[in-house]
């Protein structure tokens, strides 16, 4: 028993319309003997005879009905199926500006914009209330932001995205490497920040008094002198998944050691798909750093 074609199914739809195959090889640019064969291949496909031929034109047997009344679901669903992929390909790419913070930018925010398919994505990497400040004056569309950093904005919507733990990253040598650490144990720590300012480090009630030992703004900086054993960095846990294998890091044992992470958005239906896409990205971001520890 041979197969159903579309070509085939085309043939029996045309032929069953008009009750003629020399109409239907008229309509659809075929010459008849090429119809007749079309023909012959579906009934051999269906094991009996489709058209009844008579002296003018043919006529539906009762398989010939069926197959008739299945040919126009089919064909009516590859003629949908064409014209929602022509249209997929005319339509403009949807646009969307995305702003956040540097470690954000380092899994959360490629792993949503990886799975944003056609949507258009431009970045910008900012601290968080520049970031919320170009949301409410339209300059972007949707900016990740740490909650305790960013201020109170009217005009915008501010979902949570998840609390993200701090870590100390330490040498791979060094003692703290891998455990669970108390303030207690900190305080003797020679840290690396990315300021001399104490407000816009991460370092927080488990180092208090810390000894700054050098100031790098660059992460790439600051990672080079932890893995030399130059002392110590908090990273959130949002960069650990992109760590280089010299680094290890650190649980840190304290309230205080967990930021929030949210979503700071205009009415755009395209920046909330990708909301829901970056609470996916947080989401695989926490089963990646179980991972990682």
């Amino acid at each position: 028993m041979g197969e159903f074609t579309v070509v085939g199914l085309r043939v029996v739809r045309e032929a069953a319309r008009h009750g003629s195959f020399s109409t239907a090889a008229e309509r659809l640019g075929y010459t008849q003997s090429a119809v007749s064969r079309q023909i012959a291949l579906m009934e051999q496909a269906a094991g009996q005879a489709l058209f009844e031929r008579q002296a003018r034109g043919v006529r539906l047997t009762e398989a010939g009905h069926l197959l008739a009344k299945h040919a126009e679901a089919v064909l009516g669903e590859l003629s949908a199926a064409q014209q929602h992929l022509q249209d997929l390909k005319e339509r403009p790419a949807t646009r969307l500006r995305v702003g956040a913070f540097s470690t954000a930018m380092a899994v959360l925010v490629p792993t949503a914009i990886a799975a944003a398919g056609p949507t258009r994505v431009t970045i910008r990497e900012g601290l968080s209330p520049g970031l919320v400040k170009a949301v409410q004056r339209g300059r972007l569309d949707l900016a990740v932001v740490t909650a305790t950093q960013a201020p109170q904005a009217e005009d915008v919507e501010m979902t949570p995205l998840l609390e993200d733990p701090l870590f100390v990253a330490t040498a791979l040598a060094h003692p703290l490497a891998g455990q669970t650490v108390t303030a207690t144990e900190l305080a003797g720590q020679r840290w690396i920040v990315g300021s001399a300012e104490p407000d816009t480090t991460l370092l927080g009630g488990w180092a208090e008094h810390p000894d700054i030992a050098y100031v790098a703004r660059d992460w790439v900086a600051k990672l080079g002198l932890v893995a030399a054993g130059l002392g110590v960095t908090v990273v959130p846990g949002l960069a650990v998944p992109a760590l280089p294998p010299s680094i290890a890091v650190a649980r840190i044992d304290h309230p205080g050691a967990v930021r929030t992470t949210a979503v700071v958005r205009r009415a755009h239906p395209a920046a909330e798909t990708f909301t829901e896409l970056l609470k996916d990205a947080a989401a695989e971001l926490v089963v990646r750093v179980r991972r990682r520890l």
